[in-house]
């Protein structure tokens, strides 16, 4: 006897399905991949998207996401910067900022944006302030 198949009128088949839908995993996320999928939801982007960012395959991704890894710095790094977070948010570091002697609230701002800034926008930046500064304590 020959098995028939049966093909509901309530199913569809998408075409490109296998490649744009893998089989759900049974296994739990790692505590790292735990944030890396935060942080890459956060940022707005699917495994494929953070992937082609990164020059890897989504299967990678996907891969340390799911399973224990021990990525290179350059990889953590990567990651980091194309999330928009630290490598110790990544990392699950939990370190205390300590309350430094530099400026704060919206100079603190300013001065970090500076600070990604070209060598010689921030030499510019810092004449002009240096300037400032030295003027307001002579008057003072």
């Amino acid at each position: 006897m020959q098995a028939l198949s049966s093909i509901t009128e309530n199913t569809v088949y998408v075409a490109d399905m296998a490649t744009t839908m893998g089989r759900p995993t049974d296994r739990q996320r790692t505590p790292f991949g735990e944030r890396l999928v935060a942080a890459r939801e956060a940022a707005g982007l699917s495994q494929r998207e953070l992937a082609d960012k990164l020059g890897v395959r989504q299967s990678v991704l996907s891969w340390w996401e799911r399973q224990p890894v021990a990525l290179r710095p350059e990889q953590l790094t990567a990651l980091a910067e194309v999330l928009g977070v630290t490598t110790d948010q990544i990392l699950g570091r939990n370190i205390e900022k300590k309350r430094g002697t530099g400026p704060t609230g919206k100079a603190k701002k300013v001065f970090d944006a500076v600070s990604r800034l070209p060598r010689h926008h921030q030499e510019k930046i810092v004449a002009v302030v240096e300037s400032f500064v030295a003027q307001h304590a002579a008057v003072s």
